[in-house]
């Protein structure tokens, strides 16, 4: 029995926060229907990120899958921008695949969803951005993504996340 309630206590017991960490969540008050959430974040792929459990897709944006060519190298663009920085996500009332949709924003200002596209690793999703974006795409980049922008133009079947 003590064996049993040794892992029990190991396996059920609260965390304490580790000497000299804070945490990197911050509440932000909302105003009016725009809900603000704030805090590190961990990249999932291209267009999609967690913030404190939040699953929250980049507003107005197309980035490769990471089986498709480039997604990888989307991947990384966006954790080499976001690393050991404070996110701010201005959450939008839509839902996609059981993720929230937010624009996105560096500490300084910079909208995460331009600076992919301006690195030629995401496209404007002129559906859902009305064409926000698609002045920093560089020349013949539709071409270099092609799968996602044929996915955008419904010739390619979008895949269903989990």
């Amino acid at each position: 029995m003590g064996f049993l309630h040794l892992l029990a206590k190991l396996l059920f017991r609260k965390r304490r926060p580790e000497r000299g960490r804070r945490d990197t969540r911050e509440v932000v008050p909302q105003h009016g229907p725009t809900r603000i959430l704030r805090g590190r974040c961990w990249v999932i792929d291209g267009d999609t990120i967690v913030i404190d459990g939040v699953h929250i897709r980049l507003a107005g944006i197309d980035a490769p899958e990471l089986d498709h060519p480039w997604g990888n190298q989307s991947k990384w663009a966006m954790v080499k921008m976001c690393r050991g920085k404070m996110i701010t996500a201005h959450i939008q009332p839509e839902i996609s695949y059981d993720r929230v949709v937010a624009e996105c924003y560096l500490p300084d200002g910079r909208d995460l969803s331009a600076e992919l596209v301006r690195c030629g690793l995401a496209l404007d999703w002129p559906k859902f951005s009305g064409g926000k974006y698609r002045h920093l795409e560089p020349p013949d980049v539709r071409r270099k993504l092609w799968r996602a922008d044929a996915r955008m133009r419904g010739r390619l079947p979008s895949q269903k996340r989990t």
